[in-house]
């Protein structure tokens, strides 16, 4: 009874609608019995170079990673795997990787994501594909995938259009002791986003601490007044001192300007005086050369009414209207004659 016990048979029903053949012993019976699997199942072996494409009647299902053994029924369901190279070529074609991200009527499979890199590069800004830490090369805008296996693989975008950048809330002292708190804005772009990858850890973080150091090292330098009387200037200077240095490292910076200069509250208090001061004595000048000029003009109207009675006669018929004007009523004596003579009379 023992021996019948150990040739008992077994009858395992598989569902040939999965294609895949889950039982534990499945490759051994491919490698052992070769006679009785053949047309009926199939062992897919990957190297450690190798990745599998999985398709279910041409539908593509799966990715098998390195080293993967399957077996697989020759079934109802046709079954294909490409076996792609990963040794050197790392890349998918363009082809390849819209299939696999983008397929038509159906969902991306979860195992994508983890196997495959997929970056799109925006058409203004520029990518670099690192490689286990070294930039490799330079990617073109577009859609690019690449196989994660074996590797460490990354995409880092650049921008490439001109960027603003804002340095805001510096408190610097003048030359003169005058604390202040200035606001700049800077306009750059990556000229070389090799170089600029190659030399800088982080573009923005070196240009914004440049830009620092460059607007200290100017406002140190000028007084108050200086600053104040000419904020071009100011522009200049911090421009000259960073262009240089950032287009030796990929970067142009196009333009600095000077948006806000803020001053302590004392310190407005004793300009807006100052500025008072500058004021009134401005308008007490434009005052006394105004009354200059009207007494210069009263000096030459009496050297003419002097030199030509008819013309003071006219200037006392002047007088008389405007005096007339605010008199309600007026008796005189003598006609005409005494009007002229007693109402209006100007002494020389």
């Amino acid at each position: 009874m023992a021996s019948a016990a150990l040739h008992r048979d077994h009858v395992t029903v598989c569902d040939l609608t999965n294609p895949v053949l889950a039982h534990p012993q499945g490759e051994i019976w491919v490698r052992t019995r070769p006679q009785v699997c053949e047309g009926q199942l199939r062992l897919i072996e990957l190297g450690e170079a190798q990745v599998g494409l999985v398709y279910y009647d041409r539908r593509f299902v799966e990715i098998l990673p390195p080293s993967t053994r399957r077996v697989y029924w020759l079934g109802p369901v046709q079954v294909r795997v490409d076996v792609v190279d990963i040794g050197e070529g790392y890349e998918l074609p363009r082809k390849l990787a819209a299939v696999l991200v983008r397929p038509r009527g159906a969902s991306v499979p979860q195992d994508v994501a983890s196997h495959v890199l997929v970056s799109e590069v925006a058409k203004q800004s520029v990518g670099l594909l690192i490689v286990d830490g070294e930039l490799a090369r330079v990617l073109e805008p577009g859609l690019h995938a690449f196989w994660r296996f074996n590797r460490n693989i990354q995409v880092e975008q650049l921008e490439a259009r001109v960027q603003a950048m804002d340095v805001s809330g510096q408190e610097i002292l003048s030359r003169d002791k005058v604390s202040l708190r200035l606001n700049i804005t800077a306009l750059y772009r990556v000229a070389d986003a090799v170089r600029a990858r190659q030399s800088l850890r982080d573009p923005k973080d070196w240009l914004y601490r440049e830009l620092q150091l460059a607007l200290r090292q100017a406002v140190g330098n000028r007084t108050l007044d200086g600053l104040l009387g000419n904020k071009n200037e100011l522009d200049r200077s911090v421009l000259e001192q960073v262009a240089g240095k950032a287009a030796a490292l990929g970067l142009e910076v196009t333009s600095v300007g000077v948006k806000d200069v803020i001053l302590p509250g004392d310190m407005k208090e004793i300009l807006n005086q100052v500025v008072a001061a500058e004021k009134a004595a401005q308008a007490n000048i434009i005052k006394r050369r105004e009354e200059t000029a009207a007494t210069r003009s009263l000096l030459n109207t009496a050297k003419l009414m002097d030199d030509n009675p008819t013309l003071r006669r006219l200037k006392e018929l002047e007088v008389l209207e405007k005096v007339t004007e605010k008199v309600d009523r007026l008796t005189v004596f003598g006609g005409m004659e005494g009007v002229l003579r007693d109402t209006v009379r100007i002494d020389l």
